[in-house]
C-alpha cells in the first residue's frame, strides 16, 4: 500500500470514530431529554455513567490523530483535515457534557415533578435536526449544508430566549417553584449551547474545505 493510500486510510478511520461519536452524543442528549420528560432516573444515571464512553473515544482519537501526524508529516489540506476533525471531536464531546448536564437536572428535579415547557421540545427536536445536518456536511464535507447551521441555531437562540421569558414569569406568578425554574432553565441553556457547539462544526467544515475562518455564531 502506498503512503499516501495508507494516509487515506488512517483519515477515513479518524472520520468513522468522529461520526461513531456524534451518534453516542445524539442518543444521550436523546434519553437525557426522555429522562427529563417521563421523570425516569434509571435512564438519566445511564446517560451520566456513558459520558465515560465519550471521554475515552475522544482520547482515542486523540491519539490516532497525533500518531497520524508523527508518521505521515502531512501538510497543507491534509494537515488542515486532521486539525479540523479535531476541532469537531472536541465540540462534540463538550456536547456530551450538555446532554449529561439536562440528565443531572432530570434528577434533581425528581423530587419536584413537573411537566417540560413544550419549547424545550422544540429546541430539542431544531438541536437534532442541526445535528443531523452537521453529520452529513462532514461525511460529505459539504460547504452549503454546513452553511445552514447558522440559520437553524438562530431558531434555537430565538426558542431559548422565550423559554427563559416564560420561566421567569412563572418565578413571579409561583415562587414555590424556584427549583424547577432553575433546573428547566439550565436545560434550556444546555440545549443552546448544544446548538452553538454544532454551529462551530459547521465553522471547523468550512475551514477544512476552504481553509478560511468563518464566524456562523454572530
Amino acid at each position: 500500500m502506498s503512503t499516501r493510500n495508507q494516509f487515506q486510510d488512517e483519515l477515513q478511520e479518524l472520520y468513522a470514530d468522529i461520526l461513531h461519536m456524534a451518534d453516542l452524543v445524539g442518543e444521550a442528549l436523546d434519553k437525557s431529554m426522555e429522562s427529563l420528560i417521563q421523570q425516569q432516573q434509571e435512564m438519566a444515571e445511564n446517560v451520566i455513567a456513558k459520558d465515560n464512553e465519550i471521554d475515552k473515544l475522544e482520547q482515542s482519537i486523540n491519539d490516532k490523530a497525533i500518531l497520524l501526524i508523527a508518521k505521515q508529516q502531512p501538510v497543507a489540506t491534509d494537515l488542515r483535515r486532521i486539525v479540523s476533525a479535531l476541532r469537531v471531536m472536541i465540540d462534540i464531546e463538550r456536547m456530551g457534557d450538555n446532554a449529561k448536564n439536562i440528565a443531572k437536572s432530570s434528577i434533581r428535579l425528581l423530587d419536584n415533578p413537573s411537566s417540560v415547557p413544550p419549547d424545550l421540545s422544540h429546541m430539542h427536536h431544531q438541536v437534532k435536526k442541526m445535528l443531523h445536518t452537521a453529520v452529513l456536511a462532514f461525511e460529505q464535507e459539504d460547504i452549503s449544508l454546513a452553511g445552514k447551521l447558522a440559520e437553524l441555531d438562530d431558531e434555537v437562540d430565538r426558542v431559548y430566549k422565550r423559554v427563559v421569558s416564560d420561566l421567569l414569569y412563572e418565578t413571579a406568578t409561583r415562587p414555590d417553584q424556584i427549583e424547577y425554574v432553575m433546573q428547566m432553565s439550565f436545560c434550556a441553556r444546555y440545549l443552546e449551547r448544544f446548538a452553538d457547539h454544532i454551529t462551530n462544526i459547521g465553522e471547523s467544515i468550512l475551514y477544512m474545505v476552504k481553509g478560511e475562518s468563518v464566524n456562523l455564531n454572530k
